[in-house]
């Protein structure tokens, strides 16, 4: 990966619309190269997709929270019987398995918080290998890149 690599793929950070030949003039190479560039990190599965950025607020996503999971013991059956637990929970917008004193970070998303108690307490408190469940509610994002 070179430099103008390094180029296309922070400007498709910013916009991953922007047309094949505006992408061209911002990094400094004909659209042809370009496109053959961004088909080779597609290819390479550096870039693995593109997506829409949604406002939560119109979507009715009132309440975020990440929440920190402690499971009963740390043998990989209970990891598994976790993550199935959380697969499919449409308020789960991340899980990851993380080191220190638990062994997930969830961030939650729900529209209020009589929503998210009731996915703290029928998913989260229906799961057999759940020991604890720590709730950090967000109360402001001033930088968030993932968007």
């Amino acid at each position: 990966m070179d430099r103008f690599d390094e180029r296309i793929l922070h400007e498709l950070q910013l916009d991953g619309r922007v047309s094949n030949v505006e992408l061209a003039e911002r990094v400094g190479l004909s659209p042809s190269a370009t496109l053959r560039r961004v088909q080779d990190l597609e290819r390479k599965k550096i870039i693995k997709g593109y997506r829409a950025v949604l406002d939560k607020n119109q979507l009715e996503v009132g309440f975020i929270a990440y929440v920190a999971i402690g499971l009963n013991s740390h043998t990989k059956q209970s990891q598994l019987s976790f993550e199935q637990h959380v697969r499919f929970a449409k308020e789960v917008v991340e899980c990851h398995n993380i080191t220190g004193m638990n062994e997930y970070l969830l961030r939650v998303e729900t529209k209020d918080l009589v929503a998210y108690k009731r996915f703290h307490a029928d998913v989260l408190g229906e799961c057999a290998v759940v020991k604890s469940i720590t709730t950090m509610v967000v109360m402001d994002s001033p930088k968030d890149e993932r968007q």
